[in-house]
């Protein structure tokens, strides 16, 4: 049986003149139009990949906003290639600060209305993405937040440690969960760092503190001590985080994981479902990253996907 090839990529967007247009690349080798992508390195997440490859193909530095789809087909020799893409808007700021030129991959960077680039893209794959990201235009949803809810890295057992339950450290393996999570959680660039009081949690919210030059911004509303004794206060933590409209994270405990979910959904009018729980059903060290709408954040939860530590 032959291995897939996995890469990742994304819709790169921006607003000119009123119009919606996107962004394609014309390919130097092989004579085409498509969307930007690239192949994983070896280590990497595939959120990773996408922004590192928009990086290198376009010049341009972008953070990831809702996925758009998974493209799959085969190559010349016999293996799958499987895409993924997400949404990812580009600021005015990116495009000044792009260093692209023409070279021996890229020949040429083209911003297009939608309606253009379904006529001008080479692959019918490339369409398809482009059809789930026109969706979320007409549905008015393309600016987008997320609240992404981390699970602390693995911890001590309480069996093996005699101090409070809140002072319980990492293990090396929760150590190395923290610090494998920092480059797919940064694909996101969020703008805030919220974590449990808890020692687990503050220690697996460092790596990404220190990388992004944030600081941690410690709540005992969500430790799992409050929980326990029914002082913890969730919907405050999570109301917050909507209204502030700016991509958060929020680093919590299992138990308390489905209350922050629940929250989200209520906090923004979204019908509850299995999904929620699906989505806080998370392993030492994973992750949810629940996309809203930055325009209207009432009109519900837009997308979630789950992400595990690269270890």
């Amino acid at each position: 049986m032959t291995t897939a090839i996995y890469a990742a990529g994304a819709v790169c967007w921006r607003i000119v003149d009123g119009k919606m247009m996107v962004l394609v690349i014309h390919r130097t080798v092989h004579g085409d139009v498509t969307i930007p992508k690239g192949k994983v390195d070896p280590g990497e997440s595939l959120p990773q990949t996408a922004v590192r490859e928009i990086l290198e193909e376009t010049g341009l530095a972008v953070s990831l906003g809702v996925p758009v789809g998974i493209a799959n087909y085969p190559l010349g020799n016999g293996r799958e290639k499987i895409v993924h893409y997400w949404a990812a808007e580009v600021s005015e700021e990116a495009i000044r600060r792009s260093t692209f030129v023409p070279n021996g991959e890229v020949a040429a960077l083209e911003w297009v209305t939608v309606k253009r680039a379904r006529t001008y893209l080479s692959y019918p794959t490339d369409v398809e993405i482009l059809e789930h990201f026109a969706a979320l235009v007409d549905a008015g949803v393309t600016s987008t937040f997320a609240i992404i809810a981390l699970r602390h890295g693995k911890a001590t057992a309480p069996s093996a440690w005699d101090g409070p339950d809140a002072t319980r450290p990492l293990t090396t393996r929760g150590v190395q969960q923290a610090a494998s999570v920092v480059p797919t959680i940064a694909a996101w660039s969020p703008r805030r760092i919220i974590s449990s009081t808890a020692t687990r949690c503050v220690t697996t919210v460092t790596p990404l503190a220190v990388a992004l030059g944030q600081e941690i911004r410690r709540s005992d509303l969500i430790s799992q001590d409050a929980w326990e004794d029914g002082t913890s206060d969730v919907r405050a933590v999570v109301g917050k985080r909507v209204r502030a409209r700016k991509t958060a994270v929020i680093c919590s405990h299992g138990p308390v994981l489905p209350d922050i979910l629940r929250e989200i959904a209520l906090a923004t009018g979204t019908t509850q479902g299995s999904y929620l729980s699906d989505a806080a059903a998370l392993e030492t060290g994973a992750f949810s990253i629940v996309h809203l709408s930055l325009t209207n954040p009432s009109s519900g939860i837009i997308a979630i996907e789950t992400h595990s530590p690269r270890v």
